[in-house]
């Protein structure tokens, strides 16, 4: 069975930085888009970083030259690194991950990690 457990989260000032963990098992990083979402209070659940199984990202809008996902191969792990954060990135970032369809990435992915907080004040 797949498990993502994300790790890295916590409280910046605006400005800084902090990277994401997730680890994964359980699944083949080949065969698996993997991606990082969000929540924000009110806010519906949206993607920030996608890495799909041809190795592609994406990024939602409002981080992109932001932020960065990669992965480890070796490790099972990915990332998130985010740099100039903006109290706007505040939310509870989830880890997610599913089977690749013809090059495409399944809406919504299959299996989620529990979340972790970042917290960014101005």
């Amino acid at each position: 069975q797949v498990q993502l457990l994300e790790s890295g989260g916590g409280s910046v000032q605006a400005g800084g930085s902090l990277r994401l963990s997730c680890a994964a098992s359980g699944y083949t990083f080949n065969s698996f888009c993997m991606g990082w979402f969000r929540q924000a209070p009110g806010k519906e659940r949206e993607g920030v970083a996608i890495i799909g199984s041809h190795g592609t990202t994406i990024y939602g809008d409002s981080v992109k030259g932001r932020f960065t996902i990669s992965q480890d191969i070796a490790k099972n792990t990915l990332y998130l690194q985010m740099n100039s954060l903006k109290s706007e990135d505040t939310a509870i970032y989830y880890c997610a991950a599913g089977r690749a369809n013809g090059g495409r990435c399944p809406d919504p992915f299959t299996y989620w990690g529990q979340g972790t907080q970042v917290t960014v004040s101005s």
